[in-house]
């Protein structure tokens, strides 16, 4: 019993607290031309006015948190305010609140994928923390840019890549539905969402089978784009108001700037590495996985700034979570 409970409160502390107290530390210890957000008030109104306004989840949560904070600090604990606010305003903490809260989750998910076993041969459980810890610093490092829209983001497509493994183990429909109603959802937090009908289709498509007309996972694939186009369509048809569809074209400061140079060199390198790591079938994975998501690594090249690595995320923590498994067992046989 005693053994039990302290793997239970070893695993607490490794998956909720330490990934807590990095991430504090990227928040109020990172220093980067990004800090103004530390003097914001409030929401700026950017947020509402350009593509963000698109991400209602993370827009309004912003607003209702930084509500609930600042009456909590003037009511509750108005002791504390003079100290918090040496550190940021009530509203970049509010931010923090939100990001560290998903990013805990991500982490808790991040677990249950680790231990998944597609083959039956479980990962040893020093290896699992060690992976873990590696993705949980690539989401720590990304920190040094600020949103409000990315723990969230994160949290959603690694639920969504939860429950595809969990579909393709089990067969069972509840996996699915809940991947499409994650898809839904995480289209109204930011775009990354369409990179889990990516996921799916590698898991899933193997050309040699479409070229002999076997269209098995059309239909599911199908449904997944429905749902992530229905709140994308929707959301730009709701909202009544001069907004652009993209905050601005930066592929030229991308390939001229060393900066974004750097940075996309570090996504290539991080995926890279995973790739390595990786058996030959988990290395199928990874390049179907890389041709599913052109439509997105061509909207960061364009609309994106390299040296803004959170944008890598997705791809990065897709690889990793690739090479912790051996998906023999899973994916169509070439």
């Amino acid at each position: 019993m005693l053994i039990k409970n302290d793997e239970k409160i070893n695993g607490f502390l490794f998956v909720a607290v330490l990934p807590f107290l990095l991430f504090a530390m990227a928040y109020y210890g990172f220093e980067s031309s990004y800090v103004r957000l530390k003097t914001m008030e409030k929401a700026p109104d950017f947020m509402f006015s350009s593509v963000y306004a698109y991400r209602v989840i993370p827009n309004y949560l912003s607003i209702h948190v930084t509500e609930a904070v600042t009456f909590m600090v003037n009511n509750y604990v108005p002791f504390l305010k003079n100290f918090l606010l040496k550190q940021g305003t009530l509203f970049y903490h509010s931010i923090f609140l939100i990001n560290s809260f998903f990013f805990v989750l991500s982490s808790m998910v991040l677990n249950s994928l680790l231990k998944l076993n597609p083959t039956g041969v479980p990962l040893h459980l020093n290896i699992r923390r060690m992976i873990h810890l590696l993705a949980v610093f690539f989401i720590v490092i990304a920190q040094y840019v600020p949103t409000n829209c990315d723990s969230i983001a994160i949290f959603f497509y690694l639920l969504g890549a939860l429950f595809t493994l969990k579909y393709l183990e089990n067969r069972k429909c509840i996996y699915f539905i809940l991947l499409c109603l994650v898809v839904f959802i995480s289209t109204l937090a930011r775009e990354t969402s369409c990179l889990n009908i990516s996921f799916f289709a590698a898991m899933c498509i193997d050309f040699e089978k479409l070229k002999r007309k076997d269209f098995t996972f059309i239909k599911e694939i199908v449904l997944l784009v429905i749902a992530f186009v229905i709140p994308y369509a929707g959301l730009r048809m709701m909202i009544h108001q001069n907004v652009s569809f993209v905050e601005g074209i930066y592929f030229l400061d991308n390939f001229s700037s060393p900066f974004n140079l750097s940075g996309l060199l570090f996504g290539i390198l991080s995926l890279y590495f995973s790739y390595l790591l990786c058996d030959e079938k988990g290395q199928i994975i990874i390049r179907k996985y890389l041709f599913f998501a052109i439509p997105y690594l061509i909207m960061i090249a364009m609309v994106g700034l390299f040296w803004e690595t959170r944008l890598f995320l997705p791809l990065i923590l897709t690889g990793i979570v690739t090479a912790a498994h051996q998906f023999k067992n899973v994916i169509p046989q070439q």
